[in-house]
């Protein structure tokens, strides 16, 4: 089972999180084929500007029986609660749902290997970039 990177310049996100918020957890929830186990939403403080505050970059990650997907869900000048505001517009308009079919969709995509270069060729977690 491979991970799969949606993330501009991956490198930003090559590092522990700043912060994990599990959206679902143990689930057993099916969406186009795949069996969804896991969301969360990672944030990676990027920078800190003295006018703007923290730069921070939110990822969601998805894990399903076929693949794990970690993908960028929001970026910017957002504030010290970042994370925590993007946690309550999703639980509090049914954007979960939206998140885990995007996230499938993409992972369907770049499951397509004929577009994707292989970064890390180890057999157990093979990462692919899409080019």
């Amino acid at each position: 089972m491979g991970k799969i990177i949606e993330v501009v310049d991956p490198h930003r996100i090559d590092r522990a999180p700043d912060k994990t918020v599990i959206l679902m957890s143990d689930g057993k929830f099916l969406e186009r084929g795949h069996v969804v186990k896991n969301i969360c939403l990672n944030l990676y403080l990027q920078k800190k500007d003295e006018k703007l505050g923290p730069y921070s970059l939110i990822t969601v990650l998805v894990e399903t029986d076929k693949g794990v997907i970690e993908m960028t869900y929001d970026e910017g000048y957002r504030g010290i609660n970042a994370i925590e505001e993007a946690v309550a517009f999703l639980t509090s308009h049914l954007g979960i749902s939206g998140l885990i079919l995007r996230s499938i969709i993409q992972m369907d995509q770049s499951m397509n290997k004929n577009n994707l270069l292989v970064i890390d060729s180890s057999e157990q977690d093979v990462e692919f970039y899409e080019v």
